[in-house]
């Protein structure tokens, strides 16, 4: 009787995530490492585990902290309908003076938190200190990436308030843990950013401006969509979950016209500018005494690591329990 109702209970459990997912994220800290110059490679690489398994360790602050959750989005359409966002202060000062503090926590500050990150990072690379270096790093590469997210950028993160429920995890967990495998991560050289508070709220203007296809494209393959092929059962752990179907989503995922594909690019690139950016800001300290460093890697030798983390990562975080 009592595993009758587990079954039951279990039926209707969702695979529900903050952000990108655990996986998603690891994903996106990993390979961001990649983009990184040889000065800053040879430290990053040789702690690229750590860079990766804390990856997450903003969204499991959101159980214990009550202040961390805004630190994750931004509700654009709680200040303008449409983009650009051009009546919002790019500036913290400027936007406390505007809207008070209160209404800012309330409607999130993910653009202002990475730029105050940006700056701790700074310090870190100064003072040397390689744990703190690291933990930044990893926590600044979980914030960028959220910012990159639409359903981050609107009060509707969810779809509760369109009869979409459930949208923001298959969106930004269940496609990437499906398809990433055949995205291409080689982004390029990390480079300077001469205003990441600027380059935060870019990243912001990007996911309010793809919320609406994230939505709409959903919407419009559920009105022709068999409802009893959308989803499925899969076994996670001992626990059965009811997911979206494979071909229900490939089918949304090529709707989607390599959204989630562009969208996961630009996080990677640009978590590893900003973690350069905060090195050449320190006045770029030689790092080697920290790690050894290893020798130079070209870009060919640089893509064949990416192919190759790309693919252990995905043997070892499918399926996963969260």
């Amino acid at each position: 009787m009592k595993k009758s109702i587990l079954t039951t209970l279990t039926f209707f459990i969702f695979i529900q995530c903050f952000s990108w997912g655990f996986f998603g994220h690891k994903l996106i800290n990993r390979l961001a490492v990649f983009t990184l110059p040889e000065n800053l490679l040879a430290f990053y690489k040789t702690n690229i585990d750590f860079i990766t398994e804390h990856a997450a360790d903003p969204d499991k602050r959101r159980y214990a902290m009550k202040e961390e959750a805004c630190r994750h989005y931004v509700d654009m359409d709680h200040y303008e309908v449409v983009a650009p966002i051009d009546t919002v202060p790019k500036y913290w000062k400027d936007a406390i003076a505007k809207y008070t503090e209160d209404t800012l926590n309330a409607y999130g500050i993910v653009p202002w938190y990475i730029n105050l990150m940006k700056f701790k990072l700074t310090e870190a690379f100064k003072e040397k200190d390689a744990e703190k270096i690291l933990k930044l790093s990893a926590d600044i590469g979980h914030y960028m990436a959220d910012a990159h997210v639409p359903l981050h950028a609107t009060e509707n993160y969810n779809g509760q308030l369109t009869d979409q429920k459930g949208i923001h995890g298959f969106w930004e967990s269940r496609l990437p843990e499906l398809f990433s495998e055949n995205y291409d991560f080689f982004v390029g050289r990390a480079f300077y950013i001469d205003d990441v508070q600027k380059a935060a709220w870019i990243a912001c203007e990007g996911s309010f401006a793809a919320k609406d296809s994230v939505l709409d494209f959903e919407r419009k393959l559920n009105s022709t969509y068999p409802s009893d092929k959308k989803y499925t059962l899969e076994q996670k752990g001992n626990t059965q979950v009811k997911n979206y179907s494979k071909a229900y989503s490939e089918a949304y995922h090529n709707m989607l016209g390599g959204q989630v594909e562009r969208r996961m690019r630009l996080s990677v690139l640009m978590v590893g500018s900003i973690w350069y950016t905060a090195w050449i800001d320190a006045g770029q300290p030689d790092v080697s005494e920290l790690k050894k460093k290893p020798k130079k890697v070209s870009d060919e030798e640089r893509k064949k690591m990416i192919e190759e983390e790309q693919k252990l990562l995905q043997e070892k975080m499918m399926g996963r329990e969260e």
